[in-house]
């Protein structure tokens, strides 16, 4: 159970604040939500039924400053680049929707490395993978910048840094 005043990461929508926890009717039927106010994001409020497994499971308490360094240090590698299109877009949609914190970092050094070698062969980055990079990016930043009191930039460096990025 989370508590108010708790800041979380909640799926895709990142970093909230549990606002409250307070029971709504819907139609003849009374449910407990946790009220989430998405910390970037000040004009949303999001209602998530406390007694939803799917949905409380997509909410985690965010990490310490200890957790995302031992992450960086533990995850020095990306993942190779597949080919593939229609596999990659596959491979991609999961790791997004399954928000592992671990596999978020690989994708998005894969995807940065990945635009580095386009660019230097004068091509772009695929608007799929773009979308895919800056959705993974906004799960990563926004949380890594909050605890670490950095710069999103900032935090793309630490991601890419080569004490931590090894090709």
């Amino acid at each position: 159970m989370f508590s108010v005043g708790q800041t979380v990461l909640y799926g895709t929508n990142g970093v909230c604040k549990i606002d409250d926890i307070t029971n709504k009717k819907v139609g003849k039927i009374s449910m407990e939500y946790y009220v989430l106010k998405p910390v970037c994001s000040g004009t949303s409020t999001l209602f998530v039924p406390t007694a939803n497994e799917t949905l409380v499971a997509k909410i985690r308490p965010i990490l310490s400053e200890d957790e995302i360094n031992t992450l960086l240090d533990e995850n020095r590698g990306c993942d190779e680049w597949i080919e593939n299109k229609l596999t990659r877009t596959e491979v991609f949609k999961e790791i997004i929707s399954e928000g592992d914190t671990a596999k978020l970092i690989r994708l998005i050094r894969a995807i940065r490395l990945h635009e580095q070698e386009q660019i230097s062969k004068g091509k772009r980055l695929h608007l799929s993978d773009e979308r895919f990079l800056k959705e993974a990016e906004k799960m990563i930043c926004e949380e890594f910048s909050l605890v670490l009191s950095i710069e999103y930039d900032e935090v793309i460096s630490l991601i890419m840094n080569s004490e931590h990025a090894v090709a």
